[in-house]
């Protein structure tokens, strides 16, 4: 089998499995916590079953589906935890395709340095535009932050 990363390997061979059952791959991470190595996989609804939200079940799907083939395939040297789960109401953005489906929103963005005294900005997401972050502050005034200063962008969640 040729070298791939665990991510990589991950959404090969999850891709035609998620399509067909109606989900989309949000995100994998393989990340060492202490002694321990976990791989945690994020799943959401495609856009056309959106709404319905990932429920337990769902996980245990993936997670039955995706364990099963990485026993066969048996890729990853180290002992893991396989953890499957939804990105949560609080979710990252992590792809241009995010801020695109997730326009409308209302979002927190985290920055590397503080823009006019601020490190965190809060408003409506307007999109991406010419590598720039577009948002919408409470009185809808346009904040266009350039996207290599971003740190993190969240959906808010309001009360």
């Amino acid at each position: 089998m040729a070298k791939f990363s665990v991510k990589e390997l991950i959404t090969m061979e999850l891709e035609e499995f998620l399509e067909k059952s109606g989900y989309e791959l949000y995100n994998v991470e393989f990340v060492k916590e202490g002694k321990d190595w976990f791989l945690r996989v994020f799943i959401d609804r495609t856009q056309s079953t959106e709404g319905q939200g990932i429920s337990t079940d769902d996980c245990e799907k993936v997670s039955k589906y995706l364990s099963a083939r990485l026993d066969e395939l048996d890729p990853i040297k180290q002992n893991y935890y396989l953890e499957v789960s939804s990105p949560g109401i609080d979710r990252a953005l992590i792809k241009d395709s995010d801020y695109v489906k997730f326009a409308g929103r209302f979002v927190d963005v985290t920055l590397y340095q503080a823009m006019n005294g601020r490190k965190t900005i809060f408003g409506r997401l307007s999109g991406i535009e010419d590598g720039n972050l577009i948002i919408l502050d409470e009185k809808e005034n346009r904040i266009e932050i350039p996207m290599e200063k971003v740190s993190k962008t969240k959906l808010a969640i309001l009360l």
